[in-house]
């Protein structure tokens, strides 16, 4: 006999009602089930844990190999004195 136990603070996507998700699952399939008591809603997901895909290489995610070319200097902003705030 599978246990249905209902899933606390869970809110259904459906219907927007809260606590009323139940969840149970199957070791057989290696499915988890999820039901809305109130709309109907269902869906089902595999608890088979899958590999991640690898990451696309691109400039964002590689270290820097060299130093930036140019030097690092001190900009210092003087306000225009002609100019007066209202």
């Amino acid at each position: 006999m599978t246990v249905k136990r209902f899933i606390a603070g869970a809110v259904c996507p459906r219907c927007s009602e809260m606590d009323k998700l139940r969840a149970w699952r199957d070791d057989e399939l290696e499915i988890q089930y999820r039901e809305c008591v109130s709309c109907g809603y269902s869906d089902e997901q595999s608890t088979v844990i899958q590999a991640q895909p690898t990451e696309l290489s691109t400039r964002v995610n590689q270290p820097h190999v060299s130093e930036p070319e140019a030097e690092a200097s001190v900009i210092q902003f003087v306000p225009n004195p002609s100019t007066t705030k209202h």
